[in-house]
């Protein structure tokens, strides 16, 4: 399985729960996270998404850090069951 299918049913199921899965680009700051997801609740969540079994690359992992240890939630996604525990853990259904 490829990463843009993840994607694509990441953001699809994202979007059929009122939230929105933004492409997320910053010029020079290498590393940051695939998307930024907003929640209909007010929340924020950063979200990388991977091809299946593939790691965070040394920049992506120090973007992750950053983002936790400020008290932002960071999610890695690299499969259709990783899909399925952030939907339940972040939109409860």
């Amino acid at each position: 399985m490829r990463e843009r299918a993840i994607e694509n049913r990441f953001t699809n199921e994202v979007v059929k729960r009122g939230g929105k899965a933004l492409k997320f680009t910053s010029p020079g700051h290498n590393g940051v996270p695939d998307r930024i997801v907003l929640l209909p609740d007010g929340r924020t969540v950063y979200v990388e998404l991977k091809a299946p079994g593939k790691p965070l690359k040394p920049l992506q992992a120090k973007w992750a850090r950053t983002l936790t240890d400020m008290g932002h939630v960071f999610y890695k996604i690299d499969s259709h069951i990783d899909t399925d525990r952030f939907i339940t853990e972040v939109f409860g259904s």
